[in-house]
């Protein structure tokens, strides 16, 4: 089975590659979904989180708030790497975890990653390749605008991250995502097709 990533900066279009690939049957890992779980109260990483960064990036209920947490880390890239020396061992751990079930179960030629960070974090180098999904940098803010973020912020999440052109030179394989949904699709399609043929 292969292990594959899925990375683009943020509003790129890869929830949207990483969802064709689940409807087309291949089985994706949220990696960000994972990091928010491990964040949960009462886990060791919640409580170092807590140390690290004080009591007022908790909501009333006593959770992390996310939005206060993000704040604080994309103003500031040395807390960003402290978060993520709390978070992406422990990602890690999980993801490896979620890999040998799949392969296990022997029913996939392929199973997915998908992570903002999965090259800034040195995971590229654990897979057996790397899916990046990429738009211009203009749709970026236009999305992340219209997601209610004010340009400035857009602005700022998308410098915390690495730059698309960056990015794609670690791409085995890339997925324009900045024509319509149904171009996007048929890149994607292709690229299930590539791996099935490749899994016989």
């Amino acid at each position: 089975m292969l292990r594959l990533g899925i990375t683009g900066g943020i509003a790129s279009g890869k929830s949207v590659v990483s969802q064709m690939l689940r409807d087309l049957g291949f089985p994706v890992l949220d990696a960000d979904s994972l990091a928010h779980d491990l964040m949960e109260p009462g886990t060791p990483a919640f409580a170092e989180i807590v140390k690290e960064f004080g009591g007022e990036i908790l909501e009333s209920s006593g959770r992390v708030d996310r939005k206060k947490l993000g704040a604080a880390v994309f103003a500031d890239a040395g807390k960003l790497t402290k978060l993520n020396a709390i978070l992406h061992p422990r990602v890690e751990q999980d993801m490896a975890r979620r890999f040998a079930e799949w392969e296990k179960s022997g029913t996939t030629e392929a199973a997915f990653v998908e992570a903002a960070l999965l090259v800034e974090a040195g995971y590229q180098k654990r897979l057996d390749g790397l899916v990046v999904a990429w738009c211009k940098p203009e749709q970026q803010i236009e999305r992340l605008r219209a997601r209610g973020m004010s340009e400035q912020q857009a602005r700022l999440r998308i410098s915390a991250q690495m730059p698309v052109e960056e990015k794609l030179k670690y791409a085995t394989e890339k997925i324009d995502c900045s024509g319509t949904m149904d171009e996007t699709l048929r890149q994607v399609e292709a690229l299930a097709g590539k791996l099935r043929s490749a899994g016989r």
